[in-house]
């Protein structure tokens, strides 16, 4: 096509052709030279820009003795021209286009190449998603008139691509021209598929204004019709059938979301995709269930939609089929079939959403269906050693069996033991397993989900829903399903080690298969138990009846624990388990048998494990063992202090006794007193007086380690808290063993001063303070309600202390931070500066990135203890204890509400000790260090809020910023200039590490600015007050919530939105998101003209200048390509609220190049007018700023996609399984803040 003034429309420079040849066998000749292969590249893509371009492009493509490298290329310059120059042509070169491409699709043949064809039928897809339904009214016509074509089925090909492409563009792409004429291409399609007599049915009243549909019956017929004429030939040996029925069927699958129901049941589309199923192609059947997949994952049918669309499938000669295609697909672990695997995957999730329909439907389901069989597949999916298969139907299950009218329905019965059997046969840690177990689903796991992260967060949720199963069932049996549960395990514990060796505590392995077995076994218990806790919470519709089930279940429950108690096992970490699981009871089910608990207790205190110190891992398990001992002591506590209140005075004279052996190192002696606190502090039957008296008995020695002279004299200054620690003496040693020039730390092996200083180290920390006080702190509020007596006696009991201790733990915090400033290590030589990051930097195995398992990263840091890699982790733990005690501690006394937020001096040197020293610290340091802020901040009383947070908010967003922002810099200029010194397991790390801090932070502002967040309840403080409490008398109400409170301080807002503008253009996908949602939900905020004019005023031009720069900086880069409709949103956001009040956004935007006023102004009075949907504003602003968008990999171009490579892909239902499950608890007891929960461990 020549210029846009129509010169030269059947006229060009033929000199181009031979140019275009040399050209492309430059570009794709093996031997050419990169240069000259640049440069033909370049000439390649600036002809595509000439005018004549078209003209040579339909000239080159209509040629078929040219290579099909040409021709592509000759269609390339066709889509140039349609996508980018369209707009400037005249209605005479557009209609000149169209011919065009109609008659290069009318002459496609079988012997043209298949991606050729394709991209034919893309340029139709391009002219209509442009001209159809407007100026070009025809296309269904010519569409029917290529349908009609006689001889092979190369046109209907062509016909069904442009169909499906249309359809996916049009209702799911996010292609700017579709979306801005998106109301009149998704109602074309709708004519043109929909046979004319449903039209006519569904909408008696429409208004025709331009017909678009050709013919009477509409696609779905006509595909219908196809179908059945290729399923009616040999598919196996007929390749052009095959393809054809593979290609109808997937445009189904992109039609069945949005068609509508009564013309799929008209034209039969069902009937076609069943008996596609029964096709002798796997391709076809594939392509079928991926059809019915994409039908049933509606799930708004009404009940005559149900029986004509859903219920066929339930018909017992449809059963029989699924049930012959599953047995068919089921594959070799060892041997896998990549057609069969694959097919076994996308048939799983469509019977799950076949499965669900029954749980939605199930009184509409009519009584001719055959639904024992189809539950007896569901069972069958389920039980697939592929995890991946079996997932969907486990999810069905679990709907199913919530259902009281399915799963107590008759046909559920035998299905219960099975499920039952299964569920507790795959509660396993698969995922502590050897790489090299051959066990089936262990195999086909390792095939299916590469990455650790990934696998862990897999079997987690499969381990939920399993368990759910097991609970659910014993919901609605109860002592059936308990006794076979139990029974189960007996049996198996009596056999624990068979085909086993026998217990070695030399050889000891933390996952050692008795191990896995019991705590798979104890699993199942825990969740029966639950279920059955749910059962007897909501039990009493039948009294008497049930309340005699009750009591004969937990005599038999009682009884099978103390046979579990009195088995004599020698392995810590199942003896661990048994511990767990005997609490558990005590406190649940059995908590009224007083005397079950006491043995539960007696057990704890008197079983002392065998001690091997020379075997380090059978060690480690019994420390294991006895930390939780006194965790479960905890709990009992908690729980059952009233119970334990009666033998108060034996356990108290037990626990003495044990402190008094000598045997218990300060850590568990203090978790024994606290277990005698917490007695004391939540029991019911003690007079206040007493209570009082006898609390203060334990807290006042921790009182007066804070009141020693010695204490606050030495933490006054750095120096000083260094000597406290036994930190002074560890630079002179660095310096004097010259440890900077030693290579390998962990090869280096201590002298007996550097062993000194280590143990002085350790020692040091005992005689802290700090961890007394913490336990106690924790135990005081830890689940303790505000209306309840305990609180209200915590706060009597610490409301004294507070002040006593919080000036001195400050400084505390302050140095622990500090220490992290190379500047105070003053000591060292210049050329030993160096070594503070080294020795400051904390080694921790973090899934998926380090080598080996956590229990290999654990074995090697003990081997290193005594060397200088050990003595380097002595000196960062010492300060890492110190700082995390802090936090723990500044938590549990946040809880204490105004006793600890209303002091008046504090923000401010909280604050100071909080984040004068924060940016020296490492970024998963500062994870820990966010988490304790927002939980403050959170817990801080309303009335005190405008006192206590803005101080803190401000420091915090201001380091923030500067650290993550400059960490991102890093990052990058580290991926441009890569040192070969540097491990890439330590970049990952690095990388992986800056993500998560990154998220913290913003998910923590997106918490703050939750505009459904409520202001926390004054509630009332004493039970009394509880008596006549009214919640909407409320006084938190009167006060602005936490979104207005920061949106209305400057001091908070600023450094807020000034790092949220900064994340914009981090490259982390999932942080950007959150920031641009936050950003569309606060930009309307700002639109106020009454009020504070000029705070909003200023909050708007940084919104419309800066946050607007990021936002077009990040949509022109290739990385940001999967944000591009969130990108676009925001933008839209801005100009839609802020263009009316001030230029600076318009201005934004004509400052940027090839941007045309004319263009700007256009797309402002387009998003600006009332109503228009989001998705159109989205729209126009891509439309706008397509020159400067960056390009995906899947529009740079196709890659044609091996079956096995498919069959990695993984479709929206398995990504979701690949996803941590939510945690829905609101607050969890105080922080170890040890780093990322299950993420890394640290040493």
């Amino acid at each position: 096509m020549g210029p846009p003034n129509g010169e030269h429309v059947n006229g060009g420079n033929t000199n181009l052709l031979p140019q275009i040849h040399e050209a492309l066998n430059l570009v794709h000749g093996p031997y050419s030279s990169n240069e000259s292969r640049r440069q033909a590249g370049i000439f390649l893509e600036d002809l595509k820009r000439n005018d004549e371009a078209p003209y040579h492009g339909f000239n080159l493509a209509s040629d078929k003795t040219q290579q099909p490298v040409v021709r592509h290329y000759a269609l390339s310059l066709l889509e140039f021209a349609l996508r980018y120059k369209w707009a400037e042509y005249s209605e005479e070169q557009a209609d000149t286009l169209r011919r065009w491409v109609l008659q290069l699709s009318q002459n496609v043949s079988q012997e043209d190449p298949q991606y050729l064809r394709n991209k034919t039928a893309q340029l139709w897809v391009e002219i209509a998603k442009r001209s159809w339904a407007a100026t070009w009214l025809d296309m269904d016509e010519l569409l029917v008139q290529l349908w009609n074509i006689p001889g092979q089925v190369v046109h209907k090909e062509f016909v069904l691509f442009v169909l499906e492409t249309l359809s996916e563009e049009v209702f799911n792409g996010e292609d700017t021209v579709a979306i801005m004429r998106e109301g009149v291409l998704s109602k074309a399609c709708v004519e043109i598929f929909t046979p004319a007599i449903v039209l006519a049915e569904a909408f008696p009243n429409r208004q025709i204004e331009n017909t678009v549909r050709y013919g009477e019956e509409g696609w779905l017929v006509r595909l219908g019709e196809l179908l059945s004429q290729c399923l009616n030939t040999d598919l196996y040996n007929n390749s052009q059938y095959q393809n054809c029925a593979v290609r109808a069927l997937a445009v189904y699958k992109s039609v069945m979301p949005w068609a509508i129901p009564r013309a799929i049941n008209s034209a039969s589309c069902v009937h076609h995709m069943c008996k596609s199923l029964a096709a002798s192609s796997v391709a076809v059947q594939l392509a079928s269930v991926e059809a019915l997949h994409s039908l049933y994952c509606r799930m708004n049918f009404s009940d005559e939609e149900f029986l004509t669309l859903v219920c066929p499938m339930y018909k017992g000669e449809m059963v029989e089929l699924l049930q012959k295609l599953y047995d068919w697909s089921v594959v070799d672990a060892n041997n896998v079939d990549d057609e069969k695997y694959l097919f076994a995957k996308k048939f799983s999730e469509m019977i799950s959403n076949l499965g669900s329909l029954i749980e939605q439907k199930n009184s509409a389901i009519p009584e001719d269906c055959d639904l024992p069989n189809l539950l007896n597949l569901f069972l069958a999916i389920t039980q697939s050693q592929s995890f991946v298969v079996s997932i969907p139907l486990l999810v069905t299950w679990t709907r199913l069996l919530r259902s009281e009218t399915i799963g107590g329905s008759p046909t559920m019965s035998p299905l219960i033991a099975p499920l039952l059997e299964l569920c507790s046969s795959r509660l396993i840690r698969y995922d502590s397993m050897p790489d090299d177990t051959d066990d089936p689903s262990f195999v086909l796991l390792l095939e299916d989900i590469d990455t650790i992260p990934e696998r862990h967060a897999f079997l987690g949720n499969y381990r939920r829903y399993s368990t759910t199963i097991i609970e659910l069932i014993v919901r609605q049996k109860q002592s059936e399903a308990i006794y076979h549960i139990l029974g189960q395990i007996d049996n198996s514990l009596q056999h624990l080690y068979d085909g086993q060796p026998s217990f070695n505590s030399e050889k000891y392995s933390k996952t050692s298969v008795p191990v896995l077995r019991v705590d798979a076994h104890f699993t199942v218990v825990e969740a029966a138990l639950k279920g059955y806790m749910k059962w007897r919470s909501v039990h009493g519709s039948k009294l008497r009846e049930d309340d005699q089930q009750r009591v004969s279940i937990e005599n038999n429950l009682e009884t099978w624990c103390e046979r579990l108690l009195a088995l004599n096992f020698e392995d810590p970490l199942i003896r661990k388990r048994v511990l767990q699981l005997a609490v558990a009871f005590s406190t649940s089910a059995l908590d009224k048998k007083a005397g079950f608990m006491l043995k539960v207790l007696e057990h704890i205190l008197m079983s002392q494990p065998v001690e091997h110190p020379e075997h380090a891992a059978y060690s480690e398990a019994v420390k294991e063992l006895q930390v939780d001992g006194t965790y479960e002591l905890q709990i009992l506590a908690s729980k059952m202090p009233d119970q334990l209140l009666d033998v108060y005075e034996q356990i108290e004279a037990k626990v003495k006794e044990i402190i008094a052996s000598g045997k218990l190192d300060s850590k568990r002696q203090v978790s024994y007193q606290t277990f005698l606190f917490t007695i004391i502090h939540r029991a019911a039957n003690v007079t206040p007086e007493v209570r009082l008296q006898k609390l203060q008995g334990f807290i006042d020695p921790v009182q007066q380690l804070w009141l020693n002279p010695a204490l606050e004299t030495s933490i006054s200054t750095f120096p000083g808290f260094c000597d406290l620690l036994g930190l002074n003496k560890v630079q002179q040693y660095l310096t004097s063993h010259r440890v900077h020039e030693i290579q390998n730390w962990a090869q280096y092996t201590l002298d007996p001063e550097g062993q000194a200083i280590q143990a002085e180290l350790e020692e040091r920390l005992k005689a802290l303070p700090l961890r007394t006080t913490k336990s106690f702190l924790a135990c005081s509020t830890e689940k303790v309600e505000k209306d309840s007596e305990a609180y209200r006696v915590s706060r009597m009991l610490w409301r004294e202390r507070l002040p006593v201790i919080l000036p001195n733990l400050l400084q505390f915090l302050n140095h622990s931070h500090a220490f992290h400033n190379p500047s105070n290590w003053a000591g060292l030589p210049p050329e030993m500066q160096g070594l503070v990051s080294r020795i400051l930097t904390d080694r921790f195995w973090q899934a998926g990135i380090s080598e080996g398992t956590k229990d290999d990263f654990y074995a090697r840091v003990s081997g290193t203890k005594t060397t200088m890699e050990g003595f380097a982790s002595s000196i960062r733990g010492s300060v890492r204890t110190v700082r995390e005690a802090c936090y723990s501690i500044l938590w549990c006394m946040s809880r204490l509400d105004v006793d600890f937020y209303g002091f008046s001096q504090l923000p401010g040197p909280l604050a100071n000790s909080l984040f004068a020293d924060a940016h020296c610290l490492s970024s998963h340091q500062l994870i820990a260090l966010l988490n304790v802020v927002r939980l403050m901040v959170d817990d801080c009383p309303v009335e005190v809020r405008s006192h206590f947070v803005p101080p803190i908010l401000a420091a915090c967003f201001t380091q923030m910023d500067a650290k993550i922002s400059s960490e991102w810099e890093k990052l990058a200029q580290r991926q441009v200039i890569q040192s070969e010194s540097e491990s890439l397991t330590d970049e990952m790390k690095e990388e992986s590490i800056l993500r998560q801090l990154t998220h913290a932070a913003v998910m923590m502002i997106g918490g703050f600015l939750d505009p459904a967040r409520p202001n926390p309840q004054a509630v009332p403080i004493t039970n009394k007050e509880a008596s006549t409490y009214v919640a909407d008398s409320n006084p938190a109400s009167s006060y602005p919530s936490m979104r207005k409170f920061c949106l209305t301080s400057s001091t908070i807002l600023e450094p807020l939105l000034l790092f949220l503008a900064h994340a914009i253009r981090m490259r982390d996908s999932r942080c950007c998101g959150v920031v641009l949602r936050v950003y569309r939900s606060i930009i309307p905020d700002f639109t106020a003209t009454t009020g504070n004019v000029a705070f909003s005023q200023s909050i708007r031009e940084f919104i419309s200048e800066e946050v607007l720069k990021s936002c077009i900086a990040s949509l022109n880069e290739t990385y940001f390509v999967d944000l591009h409709k969130e990108l676009a949103q925001t933008i839209a956001a801005i100009l839609t609220c802020y263009s009316p009040l001030t230029n600076t956004p318009r201005n934004i935007l004509l400052s940027l190049p090839n941007i045309q006023e004319k263009a700007v102004d256009k797309t402002l009075e387009y998003i600006t007018r009332p109503n228009v949907p989001q998705r159109q504003q989205r729209g126009a602003i891509l439309d706008l700023l397509k020159d400067l968008k960056g390009v995906s990999i899947s529009e740079q171009g196709r890659i044609t996609k091996s079956v096995a490579s498919v069959r990695k892909e993984r479709s929206k239902m398995q990504q979701e399984f690949l996803k941590e499950a939510p945690r829905n608890e609101p607050r969890g007891p105080s922080p170890s803040l040890e780093g990322v929960a299950g993420m890394f461990e640290e040493r």
